[in-house]
C-alpha cells in the first residue's frame, strides 16, 4: 500500500480579508485596505507593484509586523500572528522575516561588517564568533570581502545597498521584504543589486517579495501582484524577462 501523500507546508505569508482603518470611529476614518485575501509561498520570487497611494507601503508594514491589521486574518509561516502582543510580534519578525529598503539605513559610526551583524544583536544574539563569520560570508557572498571593516561614507551607494541585503539575510529568514530596494540607484546598479536578490533565492531558496516602481525588475520577477485603491487588482505568474 502506498504510502499518504506529504501534507504541503503552508504558505509563509496567508492573508485572509485583511482590512486596515485609520482614525477609526472619526471623521478622518480612511479604509485603505479593503478585504485583501493573498499567500506567499516558500522560495517565491513575487513583485508587488500599483500606483502611489494604492496602500503597497501599508501592505508591507503589516506583512512585516510593523503594525497591525483592523480586521481579518494574518497567518505567518502557519502561525496566527493575527493578536499578538508587541513583543510576540517582534520575536516572529526576527525569527521569520528580512527587510531591505530603498534608503538602506546603515548605522554610520559602525564598520560594514557590524552593521550586517546588527539583527543578531536586536534579535537577542551576541557578536560571536558564529554571527561573526555568518555576516563575514555574507558580505563576501555580496562582493564586498574586502570591504568588512570600512565605515558605510566610505561605500557607494551601491556598495552600501549591498551590505543592507546581507544585513537582511544574516538570520537566515524565510522571507525577504524589499521595499523600493533599487529605487535610489542608477540603472546599472540596480540591475546588480535585483540579480544579487534573484541569486539568494535562487541558491538559498529564500523567499522575497518586492515593492518597485520599476516595470523592467518587475517584468522578471516569478509572479506579479498589482494593488489599486487598497484592492488586489491582479495577481499572475510570470515568465520573467532576462532584459
Amino acid at each position: 500500500m502506498a504510502d499518504a501523500a506529504t501534507p504541503l507546508a503552508p504558505p509563509l505569508i496567508s492573508l485572509e480579508a485583511l482590512r486596515k482603518t485609520y482614525n477609526a470611529g472619526l471623521p478622518s476614518e480612511q479604509e485603505v485596505l479593503h478585504g485583501l485575501d493573498l499567500r506567499i509561498n516558500a522560495s517565491e520570487f513575487a513583485a508587488l507593484i500599483g500606483p502611489s497611494g494604492s496602500g503597497k507601503s501599508t501592505l508591507l508594514n503589516i506583512i512585516g509586523l510593523l503594525e497591525g491589521g483592523s480586521g481579518g486574518v494574518y497567518r505567518l509561516a502557519g502561525r496566527d500572528v493575527t493578536q499578538l502582543d508587541d513583543d510576540a510580534r517582534t520575536q516572529a519578525r526576527h525569527a521569520t522575516l528580512g527587510f531591505i529598503f530603498q534608503f538602506h539605513h546603515l548605522l554610520p559610526a559602525f564598520s560594514t561588517l557590524e552593521n550586517v551583524m546588527l539583527p543578531a544583536l536586536i534579535g537577542g544574539g551576541v557578536m560571536d564568533k558564529k554571527a561573526r563569520d555568518r555576516a563575514a560570508w555574507l558580505l563576501d557572498a555580496v562582493g564586498l570581502k574586502d570591504a568588512q571593516h570600512k565605515k558605510p561614507s566610505e561605500l557607494s551607494g551601491g556598495m552600501q545597498q549591498r551590505v543592507a541585503i546581507a544585513r537582511a539575510l544574516v538570520r537566515s529568514p524565510q522571507l525577504v521584504l524589499a521595499d523600493e530596494p533599487t529605487g535610489n540607484l542608477d540603472t546599472h546598479t540596480s540591475d546588480s543589486i535585483f540579480e544579487l536578490m534573484r541569486q539568494f533565492n535562487r541558491e538559498q531558496g529564500t523567499a522575497f517579495l518586492v515593492v518597485t516602481h520599476d516595470p523592467r525588475l518587475a517584468a522578471r520577477c516569478d509572479r506579479i501582484v498589482e494593488l489599486v485603491d487598497g484592492s488586489i487588482a491582479g495577481d499572475r505568474v510570470n515568465a520573467p524577462s532576462i532584459n
